[in-house]
């Protein structure tokens, strides 16, 4: 159970940090800065994998437990524990800040950290998050060992795909890469577009795991 519990609390951490930034940077006036936001997502997903790494993988994202999963890299009876847990984990953090901000959803640009696509362009977006989450996986499953995410390469790797992705593509997209991350979020607020955030992010990680399998040895997909 401690990596069911870790996995909660990292989504916790990663939900409550980063669409935190999202909300104060509203309610501030722009103080955060789009630069500050996707750092944000970056760093607290770099310093959850050195924190809880060694103990569930920190994985804190149901696309990349499946991913894990697909690759052989973690066993299948594992999903649900850990997609469960990460889910409530992302939506207790976003009902935290709901309940700090109250003031945030009488705003006119009220958000709670919602994914969402750009002019309602929802083609633009799925292939967008199905592209960001295939470069994040891609990245996780070649500096990870099995379905651990851990040491100081995993962390800055994983950390500055997050950072970037969010910095350049968050505009348009969101720059979700993780169905927890939207979940919560859109439960408090918007959830007209979260099939997108869901199905493309998913969709983007699994596909990584065949990329993978043509740059590395035979048998890097087959550690469970």
């Amino acid at each position: 159970m401690k990596k069911y519990w870790a996995e909660f609390l990292g989504t916790y951490i990663l939900v409550f940090v980063g669409c935190g930034a999202i909300i104060i940077n509203n309610i501030s006036g722009g103080d955060v800065s789009h630069l500050g936001i996707g750092l944000s997502f970056g760093l607290v997903v770099m310093t959850m994998i050195y924190a809880i790494g060694d103990i569930s993988g920190a994985h804190i994202n149901p696309a990349v437990t499946i991913a894990f999963a697909v690759a052989k890299r973690l066993e299948k009876k594992q999903i649900l524990p850990y997609v469960s847990f990460q889910i409530a984990g992302a939506i207790l953090a976003s009902a935290t800040l709901f309940y700090i901000f109250p003031d945030n959803m009488f705003l006119e640009d009220k958000t709670m950290g919602e994914t969402l696509p750009l002019n309602d362009n929802l083609t633009q977006s799925f292939i967008l998050e199905a592209i960001l989450s295939f470069i994040l996986m891609f990245v996780i499953l070649n500096v990870s060992t099995g379905a651990k995410e851990k040491g100081v390469t995993a962390a800055l790797a994983i950390g500055g795909v997050v950072a970037f992705a969010a910095i350049f593509a968050g505009p348009i997209s969101g720059a979700s890469m993780n169905p927890a991350r939207s979940i919560g979020p859109a439960i408090f607020g918007d959830s007209s577009y979260l099939w997108i955030y869901i199905a493309a992010t998913i969709l983007g990680a699994v596909l990584s795991v065949f990329a993978c399998k043509l740059i590395q040895t035979d048998d890097c997909c087959t550690n469970c």
